[in-house]
């Protein structure tokens, strides 16, 4: 049998905690992403007005407001238990060098995806400490990882003719021609692990229909219209992952209301 919902305020008082926390850390990273990048930054065209690069704000002036961040997120994190405490001081100086691999290695995506997805183990033990071994935990983090890897590919295709001019690496570039088949195989890495921890924690099937199955089709729709070769529709692409993401909430949510009759 599933676990019972949290009553309201538990369930607002942790989710409020999750999304000030994961709000910190991501904006953090850019942070960092525009100090570290400003020089890659400027020659694309994209990229040439962001602040930092275009000398808007100051690199001084970034790093105070990077410290500001970090030290709010470290205090939110005191609110926690001490075992999600520690997960998530993990994520601060994995974050700090999400810029790093761009300009040496090819697949600075998958950093990208471990930095942003170590939320996901910090928040399932905010309410189960004890669950540090976790198979569903850590194999549902991995496929979140796998959907970064695909939205952030997605997102690089904008740039692939700027950033072999500037130097940039990126999977949009390694991938080549074959970027939709390869993102097809993170998609249903994604998809697959959505479906095996619900199964392993008994989710009900709204769970499976909302968000397995929506999550699914959505992918679908993705690369069945995505033109790799258009920057608008990549960015559109890219942007509709947010929508993704309400789906399998949604689907979470849903679950965990649904009348037990209604279980897998």
């Amino acid at each position: 049998m599933r676990a019972h919902p949290p009553d309201l305020t538990t369930f607002v008082q942790y989710t409020t905690a999750f999304l000030l926390g994961s709000t910190l850390l991501h904006s953090a990273a850019c942070t960092i992403n525009d100090i570290c990048d400003r020089d890659f930054d400027r020659p694309v065209e994209r990229t040439k007005n962001r602040p930092i690069a275009s000398g808007t704000v100051t690199v001084f002036q970034a790093t105070v407001f990077l410290l500001v961040q970090v030290g709010v997120f470290v205090w939110v994190l005191t609110l926690v238990n001490r075992t999600a405490f520690l997960c998530g001081m993990f994520g601060v100086p994995v974050a700090r060098f999400i810029p790093a691999p761009e300009g040496v290695t090819n697949w600075p995506q998958a950093w990208l995806g471990l930095a942003m997805n170590w939320g996901l183990p910090t928040a399932w033990l905010m309410t189960r400490p004890e669950d540090t071994r976790s198979v569903p935990m850590w194999t549902l983090s991995f496929g979140t990882f796998c959907w970064t890897i695909f939205y952030d590919t997605i997102y690089a295709c904008q740039d692939r003719k700027d950033d072999v001019e500037a130097g940039v690496k990126s999977t949009a570039l390694l991938f080549g021609a074959y970027v939709k088949p390869i993102l097809s195989l993170f998609g249903a890495a994604f998809v697959g692990t959505l479906a095996y921890a619900g199964t392993e924690t008994s989710m009900p099937l709204p769970y499976f229909v909302i968000g397995v199955g929506g999550c699914a089709l959505h992918m679908i729709w993705q690369l069945g219209t995505l033109d790799v070769g258009i920057p608008q529709d990549c960015e559109r692409k890219y942007n509709s992952n947010g929508d993704l993401g309400y789906i399998v909430a949604g689907g979470m949510l849903a679950a965990m209301y649904t009348p037990d009759l209604l279980q897998f």
